[in-house]
């Protein structure tokens, strides 16, 4: 006999991330192939973070610290906010996975962009709420449409700013006064995985409107910038009430000894963050310049990553370049069925990518 299981749980379409390089190469038979598919850090990891790590190896036989409490420490003080304002979790998406436990009910409401990261949908309908999707405008999160959206069920939304998969940011006074309107008892989930790589002056500072009496959460990860994503370590800032009831909920041990030194480290390595900016800023304008000369389509982001019109079927693209040892993102799945997501890698994997790009687009 089979369990029974909510038909929330079976209305769940499973995560599919980006194969790893050597799962691809032994599947299509290639080699040497570059990966711009996950917006990770094409430098790798953190020189700090690594040194830290290989430092404390023989602490392995001990339980993580469950506060994290030199992590918290560190970030609070990045970040200026108090230590009592911050939670760590295995990736910002453990915490996502905390707030839709802690706050939702069966029944309940959470409004989403549309297309945006899978996560937000797949935690809401594991705790039996239902996703509310708010279609894109123009490519940018439409915070009229999700106020529009609102009802007496609505106990949580999502923001992603810069949005993944788009990179278009949402502007300060915008945010604020859609903020300033909202039911107090809303839950806003302020998504910022790749708010480092903004460099629009307009763009969000959150961190100014965090307030123990507005439910603003904050998330932020050391996968991208920092280039830990492997280790998953993530945090979220947000009132001491929220982070209270968080911590009830979240696993003892929910992050590791290394990620923890890891991260602590990388948020002290001045010289990597400078060098990653610099070399995703020329690598975009670069990549910018060779799409135009092929009169390609393509959005400018305000992340690490941005979407090309290949005015055809992604999917085929994808496909052609993979046989190339050039791993891409199709935006298929994200409702984008003729645009792939590219992101930007070390100078010679974005030549390569353009030099069979070209190939694949002349076919």
């Amino acid at each position: 006999m089979q369990p029974k299981v909510p038909q929330s749980i079976l209305a769940i379409q499973p995560y599919v991330p980006g194969k790893p390089i050597e799962a691809l190469e032994r599947e299509y038979g290639i080699q040497d192939s570059i990966k711009l598919a996950s917006n990770e850090n094409p430098l790798g990891p953190s020189p700090l973070a690594v040194a830290a790590i290989q430092n404390a190896t023989d602490r392995l036989n001990r339980y993580p610290d469950g506060a994290g409490h030199v992590l918290v420490n560190e970030i609070a003080a990045f970040c200026g906010v108090r230590t009592g304002n911050v939670v760590l979790g295995n990736g910002s998406d453990d915490i996502i996975g905390m707030l839709t436990r802690t706050f939702l009910q069966p029944g309940d409401e959470v409004l989403m962009p549309q297309p945006s990261f899978l996560m937000y949908d797949i935690s809401t309908r594991s705790a039996g709420a239902v996703p509310v999707p708010v279609p894109l405008r123009k490519l940018n999160i439409d915070l009229y449409g999700m106020f529009s959206r609102i009802t007496g069920r609505t106990r949580m939304l999502f923001i992603t700013n810069p949005h993944n998969p788009t990179g278009t940011i949402i502007r300060q006074h915008a945010f604020e006064d859609f903020f300033a309107k909202l039911p107090p008892d809303v839950v806003v989930v302020l998504d910022e995985a790749y708010i480092e790589f903004a460099r629009d002056p307009q763009c969000l500072q959150s961190i100014p409107l965090l307030r123990e009496d507005r439910q603003l959460v904050i998330l932020r990860t050391f996968s991208k910038l920092y280039g830990l994503a492997g280790l998953r370590i993530g945090y979220g800032m947000m009132p001491q009430a929220i982070a209270d009831l968080l911590n009830r909920v979240r696993q003892p041990f929910t992050t590791n000894t290394l990620a923890q030194i890891g991260a602590a480290a990388a948020l002290k390595d001045v010289a990597f963050v400078k060098q990653t900016l610099e070399l995703i800023h020329s690598g975009l304008e670069f990549l910018y310049r060779c799409l135009q000369d092929m009169d390609l389509c393509f959005y400018p982001t305000q992340a690490n990553f941005f979407l090309i019109d290949v005015r055809r079927s992604a999917d085929d693209v994808f496909e052609a370049l993979l046989k190339k040892g050039v791993i891409v993102r199709a935006m298929t799945s994200y409702g984008l069925p003729e645009f792939i997501r590219v992101n930007v890698g070390r100078p010679h994997e974005n030549r390569r990518f353009i030099e069979a790009l070209k190939q694949v687009l002349e076919t």
